[in-house]
This record gives C-alpha cells, sequence and structure tokens, in this order.
C-alpha cells in the first residue's frame, strides 16, 4: 500500500538512482506526521475554545509548579518564539483572564505571569482529555514500538541541540 513518502521516494529512485533517497523518507515522514499532528490538536483545542500555543503556555505555567510563575523570558525558552511573540501571548492570553502579570519579589526589574483560577482550572479540566486525543493518535503503535519510537525521537532531538538544558 505505502504512504506518499514512498510515493516521492520511488520518484526520485526512478529519475535519480545515483542519489540515495533513504533520509527523505524518515525527514518526509516526520515533517508530514508534524503537519498532520498539528491539524488533529488544532481542531480538538478549537473545540475547547483554544489554539494551540494557548494551551502550550497554560500547560507550561501549569507544569512549572509553584505559584510564583515564570518569567516571560521563561515562558519563551520554553514555546521557542522571539521575545514579541511570547509578549504578544501573554497579553492575549491576559486579555482571556487566563494569565496574569505580577512583580517578581526578588527583581523588582522582572515580572513573572502566573495562571489566574480561570486559566488553572482549564488546563486542569484539559489535560485528561489532552492525553486521551493523543492516546487516540498513537492508537496504532503498540506500546513496545511507541517506547522505542520516543527512544529515537530523542536520541534526534538531542543530536541537533535540543536538550534538557537547550
Amino acid at each position: 500500500m505505502g504512504d506518499a513518502v514512498d510515493l516521492i521516494a520511488a520518484a526520485w529512485r526512478r529519475e535519480r538512482p545515483d542519489v540515495d533517497v533513504a533520509p527523505m523518507e524518515i525527514i518526509g515522514r516526520l515533517t508530514r506526521l508534524g503537519r498532520l499532528i498539528d491539524l488533529e490538536q488544532r481542531e480538538y483545542f478549537a473545540r475547547h475554545g483554544l489554539e494551540r500555543w494557548e494551551f502550550d503556555v497554560l500547560a507550561t505555567l501549569r507544569r512549572s509548579g509553584g505559584k510564583a510563575g515564570l518569567t516571560a523570558g521563561d515562558l519563551n525558552k520554553a514555546a521557542m518564539v522571539t521575545s514579541g511573540a511570547i509578549t504578544n501571548r501573554i497579553d492575549r492570553l491576559a486579555a482571556k483572564d487566563l494569565v496574569q502579570r505580577t512583580p517578581d519579589p526578588d527583581d523588582r526589574r522582572a515580572i513573572r505571569v502566573q495562571l489566574t483560577a480561570t486559566g488553572r482550572t482549564l488546563i486542569d479540566e484539559l489535560l485528561a482529555p489532552h492525553i486521551a486525543n493523543e492516546e487516540r493518535l498513537l492508537a496504532t503503535l503498540p506500546p513496545a514500538d511507541r517506547t522505542q519510537l520516543a527512544a529515537l525521537l530523542r536520541t534526534l532531538c538531542e543530536s541537533l541541540g535540543d536538550t534538557a538544558l537547550s
């Protein structure tokens, strides 16, 4: 049967048999899979009145623990976006009463971003259904395959500089 990447790779093998397109088969599938998952998650979050990035920021704040919140810089590192983009995201979430800015008690120049009660309730209510949705997306893979895939993807992420210390 095959997938779209099989067709692309076969065409390249026919047209350029001198080039090994095996890397394209992995990168192409990762790229296509990323898009497919992104679409699925956008639809899921839209049903809950959120954008995917909104869930990501709320989840980052929630899993950070403590009530002190995070600085915009901390959120920026987690989101991998520009400082202007994170400021815009914080503004939009604050307008929805999901986060609030508070002065940092240890540094008068810094501002911390915290979940509001509404934001905390929302993220707590959505976490389990979100995980169930991800489970649905992975349902075709048995547990052993998932474990192996997670390990392989971790190795690839680390090799490209995406580490816990980044």
